[in-house]
């Protein structure tokens, strides 16, 4: 079974990263599939259910913070890639990577450039795990009010960027990123 994996949060300054990983049945056409960016946030909630009714297997992996800023974003990356693919139910005959860069897995897997926009499983994954960190980002921005958390969903945004100047970096930012440790002075 073809696996589609796409992350989500590698360029914000705040929250976890997270990673879909989606199995399709071919029989079935989910309309809208596409890369998550391209789509409105009403849009994905509405796709999201339907791949979460539809697909026949689908997976979400997490890398914290903590373990962003311990191993980098990269390594982070594709430590939830590894927990996305070992949380699904089946063995992958092959696993489809958005992007370049692929973690390191013991199934034959293919990095795909633009594969949230060519392959159906990818956009899924992508689709999955952009509601998924939205939905995360929403719910911590009441503790946070003041970075907007449900707005920017913790990307450096001109709002993010002068809350963070003006009140300093919460728990949930990622203090190895360069925004962040410029006002910490590190």
């Amino acid at each position: 079974m073809q696996v589609g994996v796409d992350e989500v949060g590698l360029g914000s300054l705040a929250g976890p990263l997270v990673v879909g990983a989606v199995v399709l049945d071919s029989a079935r056409d989910i309309e809208g599939l596409r890369d998550s960016k391209k789509v409105s946030a009403r849009a994905r909630d509405k796709i999201s259910l339907e791949i979460f009714d539809q697909a026949l297997f689908w997976s979400i992996g997490i890398a914290t913070k903590k373990e962003i800023e311990e191993m980098n974003v990269l390594a982070a990356s594709h430590l939830a890639m590894q927990r996305a693919i070992f949380n699904l139910a089946i063995t992958p005959s092959l696993v489809l990577v958005d992007g370049k860069n692929k973690p390191r897995l013991p199934f034959p897997t293919r990095s795909v450039v633009k594969g949230d926009d060519k392959v159906r499983e990818i956009s899924a994954a992508s689709i999955i795990a952009k509601v998924c960190r939205d939905k995360i980002m929403e719910g911590l921005s009441a503790s946070f009010p003041q970075y907007e958390f449900e707005r920017n969903k913790g990307y450096p945004t001109k709002k993010h960027l002068m809350a963070l100047n003006s009140f300093g970096p919460t728990v949930l930012h990622r203090r190895t990123f360069a925004p962040v440790s410029s006002i910490l002075g590190s």
